[in-house]
């Protein structure tokens, strides 16, 4: 039995101060061998001190699995609606100066990865020595760290909470974002300093920072219509050696290994949680024959397709 580190065990005793409070909103998803999440959104009590928290949990166990990483925060500041009426589904999950219904809330989210996960999300990737150890569970024993909570860090936290997206193309957006969260963590445990810190001379520019942005989007409108980076890179109007650089600077990953992983956990997703056959999503991904299809995915996954169909 893995016995809880003091950062831990404080951050779930004041987790359960909330049972009491009224719950508004619950979502979780959890697929096999991917990123798992759940969120609870609770009614905020005045009269209750919240204070905002982020604590990353490395969980090592002589079986690799049973090894995971979690990341949870507390976060206050979001505001949900109290009423459940037609007018108001537009600002349920989201501060509208609007509506005369607005409350404040708590939100508890947690984010779990796992280590077959992991490995395939950090192919090649350079990192400092520390994120490395704790990415790949070199370190031998269970921990928790308290993280400092960002702007990147809240900005992806809201972006996740208030996304207005459903369904598959939700599924596309929270992968993302779930990815860029755990960079943002870790830059965060591990921050350098300015001088230190990679970077390319054009992203000083806010116009071009947009232009990279703009392309990590555009790449996950094709997940099932694959685009070359000569595309890629005249739809955002910038040099393809730039849009390269920039991209790996920003996102920590080449356009093609993210591009290539944001496709092999959506097809993850199509096939458990959707119940898709392989040729299906074989052809929804863009793919010339389901063998071709079946090798990504094994290669990305350490599964076959057909593991993942429901029987």
């Amino acid at each position: 039995m893995v016995e809880n580190s003091p950062n831990e065990s404080r951050l779930r005793s004041e987790w359960r101060q909330f049972a009491s409070i009224p719950m508004v909103f619950s979502a979780e998803r959890r697929i096999p061998g991917s990123w798992q999440y759940t969120i609870n959104r609770h009614q905020r009590d005045v009269y209750l001190q919240v204070n905002e928290q982020a604590i990353l949990f490395y969980n090592y166990h002589g079986e690799p699995v049973h090894r995971f990483l979690e990341l949870s925060f507390c976060i206050i500041g979001q505001a949900y609606c109290q009423q459940a009426h037609v007018n108001c589904e537009s600002c349920r999950l989201e501060k509208n100066s609007r509506c005369l219904e607005q409350r404040d809330s708590v939100d508890l989210i947690t984010f779990r990865f796992e280590p077959i996960h992991l490995k395939n999300l950090l192919r090649g990737e350079e990192m400092d020595a520390e994120s490395d150890a704790i990415l790949h569970f070199r370190h031998q024993h269970t921990f928790s760290r308290p993280l400092q909570i960002t702007d990147n860090i809240r900005q992806t936290l809201e972006s996740i909470l208030n996304n207005s997206y459903s369904d598959k193309l939700e599924n596309i957006f929270i992968n993302a974002q779930t990815q860029i969260l755990l960079l943002y963590c870790l830059e965060s445990m591990n921050t350098l300093r300015e001088d230190e810190v990679p970077a390319c001379k054009f992203l000083s520019y806010m116009e071009e920072r947009e232009k990279i942005i703009r392309a990590r989007a555009i790449l996950l409108e094709h997940i099932g219509d694959p685009i070359t980076i000569k595309e890629l890179s005249r739809k955002v109007a910038i040099n393809e050696c730039y849009l390269k650089k920039g991209f790996k600077v920003m996102f920590g990953t080449t356009i093609f290994d993210f591009y290539q992983d944001q496709r092999m956990e959506h097809a993850r997703y199509l096939l458990y949680e959707k119940g898709m056959t392989v040729s299906e999503v074989s052809a929804q991904l863009g793919y010339s024959s389901i063998s071709h299809f079946s090798t990504a995915f094994k290669k990305h996954t350490g599964l076959k397709p057909c593991e993942l169909l429901r029987g």
